[in-house]
């Protein structure tokens, strides 16, 4: 009788060691998973923005968008969804932006806002009052919004295009901020193509 109970525990003994290190793996696997959504809710926005703004330069795009802002499926664009309104989020993006060594930004926002009146949008005037203050002293660049999203098409090949997207239901009220190099401007390099082409 025992050396029938003893063959049967070592026939069952395989199944159970395997059944025991698939659920040690499991768990693992969990644990691991569990660990990379506790590091990535313990990163707020602002911290992952002051991360990557040191990668990002020169052809970059920073987006701050409204909450209806499509995700695309190209490989260069990252979203960040920020439960916080629009405008005291495009302040902070500009203020980090400014206070770059390495970059700043050429801004352009959508040619509709314009035109949306307040029987459509409740709220539409006084949004575009605040944004012209927050933007007050920049160069704002305004397009159709179909031109800009043939912008970030091409870039977006190419360049990374971080996309920070707000709880903001307000239409065509994104803001594009295409990068350039702060210490590097268009007539220092208007001036190096120059002498280049004479030095030839």
């Amino acid at each position: 009788m025992l050396r029938a109970v003893t063959l049967l525990l070592v026939g069952l003994l395989p199944g159970l060691l395997t059944s025991s290190c698939n659920l040690c793996q499991t768990a693992d696997q969990n644990q691991i998973a569990d660990q990379t959504r506790q590091a990535a809710q313990a990163d707020s926005w602002q911290q992952v923005l002051d991360h990557d703004l040191n990668l990002l330069g020169h052809r970059n795009w920073i987006l701050v968008v409204d909450k209806a802002f499509p995700e695309q499926s190209s490989p260069g664009m990252k979203y960040l969804y920020v439960d916080e309104a629009l405008l005291p989020t495009l302040e902070y993006v500009l203020e980090k932006v400014d206070a770059s060594t390495h970059v700043t930004p050429i801004i352009y926002q959508d040619k509709e806002l314009s035109y949306i009146t307040e029987d459509q949008v409740k709220g539409i005037g006084e949004f575009r009052s605040e944004v012209e203050k927050i933007l007050a002293g920049s160069d704002v660049h305004t397009l159709l919004h179909d031109e800009v999203f043939q912008m970030l098409d091409k870039s977006a090949d190419l360049f990374r295009v971080l996309v920070i997207k707000t709880n903001c239901t307000i239409p065509y009220t994104s803001l594009f901020l295409q990068l350039d190099c702060a210490y590097w401007g268009s007539e220092n390099e208007a001036v190096l193509r120059k002498n280049m082409s004479g030095a030839q």
